[in-house]
């Protein structure tokens, strides 16, 4: 049975995260914003980052928040990416909004006590760095594991009962998908504001990302 992978838009999309599901023999069943969305035949579902915030009133945002709560209140696991982790926690009824300033680059990510104890950051070193590119953030959700965090943002991941969790930050990410990103004109706003060119080398979260994404379905 296929894992629902919902993508914004489609220069954001599983990185690093396809060939685990490739090793695995795991089918992903791939929607893009607007597209029909049913949880029917789906074992897990994968929601990806994008540009625009969870706030906005687009349909298609509507529809993903009305499945991701389907999702919550069936027990299906989640995994949340960046705008994916924010739209799970706002159908977990926690407020969105501007962080205290963008986070677009390299940055350390520090697992907290829990984090540490977590099944999906076993074998993660504390700090790991991790490529960052958002301007909005979260309140942690009500019953929620508060499991990482940066300098600039605190929230950076969370765990919701056992398999739905939400990850503020880009392990999927590869080189190529940040050059990519940064020639993108939705995102040329972001690229002009940084005092220096984002190095899409600098760092390589891949041995990281297979790890998280692989323990992530050991959950189920």
């Amino acid at each position: 049975m296929p894992i629902l992978v919902i993508q914004h838009e489609r220069f954001e999309h599983l990185g690093y995260f396809a060939a685990v599901f490739e090793q695995h023999g795991i089918a992903c069943s791939i929607r893009n914003l607007g597209d029909p969305l049913s949880l029917d035949g789906c074992t897990g579902v994968v929601v990806m980052g994008g540009p625009m915030s969870a706030n906005d009133p687009l349909p298609g945002l509507l529809n993903e928040l009305r499945l991701i709560d389907q999702a919550l209140k069936a027990a299906v696991p989640l995994l949340g990416v960046c705008l994916g982790s924010q739209l799970m926690a706002k159908a977990l009824g926690a407020r969105v909004y501007r962080n205290a300033e963008p986070e677009i680059g390299w940055a350390p990510v520090h697992l907290t006590e829990a984090g540490l104890q977590d099944p999906l950051f076993t074998g993660i070193p504390s700090p790991s760095t991790f490529f960052h590119w958002h301007s909005e953030t979260f309140d942690l959700p009500a019953g929620a594991e508060w499991l990482a965090y940066s300098d600039k943002c605190r929230h950076q991941a969370y765990r919701y009962k056992h398999n739905v969790y939400g990850l503020q930050f880009h392990p999927e990410i590869t080189a190529d998908m940040i050059a990519d990103w940064c020639s993108q004109p939705v995102n040329c706003a972001d690229v002009e504001s940084l005092q220096d060119p984002i190095d899409a080398h600098a760092a390589d979260p891949g041995p990281m990302a297979r790890q998280i994404l692989k323990l992530w379905l050991d959950l189920f």
